[in-house]
Formats: C-alpha cells, structure tokens, sequence
C-alpha cells in the first residue's frame, strides 16, 4: 500500500514502469506488459503474432487449448493443431511434422508454435533445454513465432538453475506470471520485442487489460520475486515427498513422478474418485479431479510444514483404515 503510484492507463505509474523493465531485462527482451492475469497475456501474445484463419501448433495438455475458453478461435480466429508430446512436451520433429504447406491454399498458415514450462496439465514437467533450443532453430527455418506460456517458469529455473536470458533468446514472447508459485495477489506479464509493443498495447486494451493504479499490483509481484523465488524448492520438495508415499498406497494405481511442485496420479479401479476427493474436502484438503481418473496435487508456499505432515499422516491412515 505505500507503493508510489500512478495511471499506468497513460504510462505513468513508476511501480508498473519499474517491473516492467526489470523483468524485460532479466529475460533479455526489450518490452513488458503487466496483465491481471495469465489467460490475457497469453491470449495477447496469440493475437500479436497471428491473423484470423492463422493455425498455431501445441501439445494437447497446452494451458491455451484448454483453458481459455477457446480464446484462440473467439479472439482471433485461429485454429490449435494438436500434437501428442510426452507429458506436454514437444521435439522439434513432432512439430515439423504438422506445418502446414504455405503453397497450399487449402490448409490454413502455421505462424505460431505455443509451448509451455512448466506443463500444467502434464504435472509440471520441465523441457530440456537442448529440445528448446531445437524447437527455436526450426521455427527460424520455417519462418514461424515462437510463445512461451511460462506461467510456472520460476518452478522450472529454479529447480535447473538455467538463465531468465536463456529463454528470452529463444522466445519471440514469454509469459510469466507472480501469483502462481512466488505468491503475488494478482500479475502476469508478457515479454516481447519493441516491434511488437503498440500491437500488444492495442490489444490489451481491447481485452479490457488497461488499469490505473496498478502500481499497487506491480509492488506485490515484485517483493514476491525478490523474497519467494528460493522458497519454491520447498514446494518441490514437498511434492516429491507426497508422490514417494502414494506411489507405496495400495489404493493408488499410478503416481507420474514430479518434477516440479505439481503429483499426477490414479486411484485403483476398487476406489471412487468422486468420493475420495469429498472425504478430503472434509479435512479441509482440497485437490483436483482433471477427469478419466487423473488427480492434481499442487504444492505452494501457503502449505506449510505443519500442514505438510498433516497431510502425510492422513494419507498414511487412508492406506490402512479407509474411509473412516
């Protein structure tokens, strides 16, 4: 509350000004743009590189696919060409495989090549870094954009220790957000070049994106990078903690091992998920069905030790006792 302020509308609020260019510059791209949430950014990084009628190629776990109310199709009129990675990722020859002929008029025009670090549905998988740089090269050869859906990009370096640069190398528009992991009320941004500025401002302004003091906004994503970046690793740790002990439960039929802070897995045919996630509600635990028998267990800095160890034992008590 006592972050100084001003009408970031006009480009006039210093807190905006001051992370916007200190996240542009961590990632080496020339331009940010703080956004209230993840979905707009990555929707205005879609509408800056692409045309109605434009295709842009993801995985089928990809966060824009399913879980931006068809923002692609409503906003811009493009098209997502599906491709089945491993655990939401991506080779460059899977990828080479669905460009589209640009001779061919029938087919619509690939432009954009949609990736996301960590994966989301996927269990917060990583890419290696060497698949990217793959990626990055055959984009270049195909004369194709390049996103990045880096909502939970700060599991990922953390836990590989790469560069913020290293990314924004690769990447014609990254985006990042600080309410996820570090703990921020509200605040995504995304990272582009000069080039692409007063198309993306344009575009945000269409989506209603446009604040005022949002300075206030801006102050809590930046303490939350500078005091909570380290603390994610507790959060993976935790994780790997919870996975070790369901993967020895006799009612679990297959936990996907986390890389990050995010535990996929299956209960056995004898159990009912419906009931097994309201039994938990109960105790105050809440988790996430994804449907066709996937659970989502998500680790945070609000989960805390006490918390943790609460947790374990219930699990514990569940694998001998049941539903009691």
């Amino acid at each position: 509350m006592e972050a100084e302020v001003g009408d970031d509308v006009f480009k006039q609020d210093p807190s905006v000004i001051f992370l916007e260019q200190k996240i542009a510059s961590m990632f080496g791209k020339e331009k940010g743009m703080f956004f209230p949430s993840g979905i707009m950014s990555n929707q205005v990084a879609i509408g800056i590189q692409t045309n109605p009628g434009d295709q842009l190629i993801c995985d089928t776990h990809t966060h824009i696919y399913h879980y931006e109310a068809g923002g692609a199709a409503a906003n811009w009129g493009i098209s997502c060409h599906l491709i089945h990675g491993n655990q939401g990722r991506l080779k460059a020859s899977q990828i080479e495989y669905k460009i589209n002929n640009k001779s061919f008029y029938h087919t619509p025009q690939t432009k954009l090549v949609c990736l996301e670090n960590t994966c989301n549905r996927a269990g917060g998988t990583i890419y290696k870094f060497e698949d990217l740089m793959e990626i990055h090269a055959l984009c270049q050869q195909y004369d194709l954009r390049l996103h990045l859906d880096g909502a939970r990009i700060w599991n990922a370096l953390v836990e590989t220790n790469q560069e913020p640069k290293d990314y924004g190398h690769l990447f014609d528009t990254i985006s990042v957000c600080f309410s996820k992991g570090l703990g921020a009320p509200i605040g995504s941004m995304l990272l582009f070049d000069e080039k692409d500025h007063h198309k993306a401002l344009r575009l945000r302004t269409r989506l209603g994106g446009n604040m005022r003091q949002s300075g206030y906004l801006a102050a809590c994503a930046d303490y939350a990078l500078n005091n909570h970046f380290q603390s994610l690793k507790n959060d993976h740790q935790k994780a790997k903690e919870i996975a070790h002990l369901l993967a020895s439960c006799s009612f679990i039929h297959q936990v996907e091992v986390p890389q990050t802070n995010i535990i996929m897995f299956s209960l056995n045919e004898k159990m009912d998920e419906t009931q097994f996630v309201d039994w938990l509600a109960k105790k105050n635990i809440y988790i996430l069905s994804l449907g066709k028998g996937r659970l989502r267990i998500v680790t945070h800095r609000d989960y805390v030790d006490h918390q943790h160890q609460r947790f374990l034992s219930i699990l514990k008590s569940f694998n001998t006792k049941g539903f009691f």
